[in-house]
């Protein structure tokens, strides 16, 4: 089957891993519309993945400046192009910052998904891949997580993520000509291996990596670690980390998917590795990969933290074909790589 013909919306495609993802997408043939309202992210990440990609993929690629909640940018967007699926990635992602303030994560996910799927109702676009997140399964009563575990989250953010998930099963039990995979991300980490597109947060990093990779290229003078006392091998918490690029693959399964299967319903995937890496291991594989001392600082847990949480991978297998090919060393590698070329980020320094 062929993708030169399918057009696809990528919301906050110039985020972290909407860029990955926008890299493959037309890596693979599609034609890719971005809207991003650059809440977190940069106009310099889409000139660089149009370099990646090169001069005839890139005439591929458009990028729209626009706000979900702003239903007229939305309107615009559908009014001049047929749209075959839309990848919802635009969204606030800090667990801290939710709980802090929560009607922000409201106003900025929920809103705006909502009107997403008005505006993709009136123009008979019905195909959606969801970015939701291992957040929703809260502090699991046992690991791997299972997509049929009962879902709770324990922070607001992961709230939004559940409820999105909820909206797309009622919308789609109510109108079956709805395609919709929801896919439930774990820690995505590392970079493109160029080293030319990264995660680059605006403000102090809310995730670990790129909190490291701070540390490491001299930022930030140490790294916090959050929970030295948790029931773990080593009493920091367990995450299951996944590359970039494995995960804009995943995404790229799921469309596959979409185009290609009748009966969808909405259906979740997890995204993740499979295996359990804990804070302090990821830290010591960081200075492997990078050569780099990072001092770290043991601080108390953070309010809405799990002790351990990793995926069972097995249904993305069976029913995506989909596996992730990254372990922890090439995540760390290429990570180091995009901060060592790019120790400011995007920017070349403030």
């Amino acid at each position: 089957m062929t993708f030169s013909e399918k057009t696809i919306l990528v919301t906050g495609g110039a985020g972290f891993i909407g860029s990955h993802t926008v890299v493959q997408l037309l890596n693979e043939g599609f034609r890719v519309s971005i809207i991003d309202n650059l809440d977190n992210s940069v106009t310099e990440a889409v000139d660089r993945v149009r370099d990646l990609v090169g001069p005839k993929r890139s005439q591929n690629l458009e990028f729209h400046l626009g706000d979900l909640r702003n239903k007229e940018d939305l309107e615009k967007l559908f009014s001049q192009t047929q749209f075959d699926a839309v990848i919802h990635f635009a969204g606030l992602k800090a667990v801290g910052e939710s709980v802090a303030n929560p009607r922000r994560y409201f106003d900025n996910n929920l809103i705006g998904t909502i009107n997403l799927y008005e505006v993709m109702a009136k123009y008979e676009c019905k195909k959606m891949v969801f970015s939701s997140s291992a957040t929703v399964y809260g502090q699991p009563e046992k690991i791997p997580c299972v997509e049929d575990f009962e879902l709770k989250a324990m922070n607001p953010y992961g709230r939004t993520k559940l409820f999105l998930e909820e909206i797309a099963r009622d919308i789609q039990k109510a109108e079956p000509d709805w395609k919709i995979i929801l896919l439930r991300y774990f820690n995505p980490v590392g970079a493109h291996e160029s080293g030319r597109i990264g995660e680059d947060p605006k403000g102090i990093p809310n995730n670990l990596m790129p909190f490291i990779q701070q540390v490491a290229v001299g930022r930030l003078p140490e790294l916090n670690v959050y929970g030295h006392d948790y029931p773990t091998k080593d009493g920091s918490a367990v995450r299951d980390y996944i590359h970039v690029m494995d995960l804009a693959d995943g995404h790229i399964a799921a469309l596959r998917k979409l185009f290609t299967k009748e009966d969808i319903g909405c259906t979740a995937y997890n995204l993740g590795t499979g295996c359990g890496t804990s804070v302090l291991e990821m830290v010591a594989a960081f200075e492997k990969a990078s050569g780099k001392k990072i001092p770290a600082k043991l601080c108390p847990r953070r309010a809405g933290d799990a002790t351990a949480v990793y995926a069972s991978t097995e249904k993305a297998e069976r029913e995506l074909g989909w596996k992730a090919k990254y372990g922890i060393a090439e995540m760390c590698r290429d990570q180091w790589n995009w901060a060592s070329k790019n120790p400011w980020g995007y920017q070349s320094k403030p």
